[in-house]
């Protein structure tokens, strides 16, 4: 009967985490469409430094197109939900198992 209710809420919540992935994707593809990505990693300092890399972060946010910023937290909400989403079916999932 477990096997019958995992699948069950698995079904119940797969739209939303195809939902929060498909919107992940087309966030991310519209910013590789806009921004030449591997010229970010180039100029992006070593993760080590973290004031260094919030700095760039912030700058290379504040500097870009009102698109690329609205397609970036797009893809940071998207992330979130997905996240939440994911957690949701493990929580569920793991009730009943």
């Amino acid at each position: 009967m477990r096997r019958v209710h995992t699948i069950h809420v698995l079904r119940a919540m797969t739209p939303m985490v195809g939902a929060a992935l498909m919107l992940l994707l087309v966030a991310l593809w519209g910013i590789g469409r806009e921004v030449w990505v591997a010229q970010v990693f180039v100029n992006m300092p070593s993760l080590l430094d973290l004031e260094a890399f919030a700095r760039f972060i912030v700058v290379a946010f504040v500097h870009t197109d009102l698109l690329v910023q609205v397609l970036a937290v797009l893809a940071l909400g998207a992330t979130v939900w997905l996240a939440h989403s994911i957690g949701r079916v493990l929580e569920r999932t793991a009730r009943f198992v």
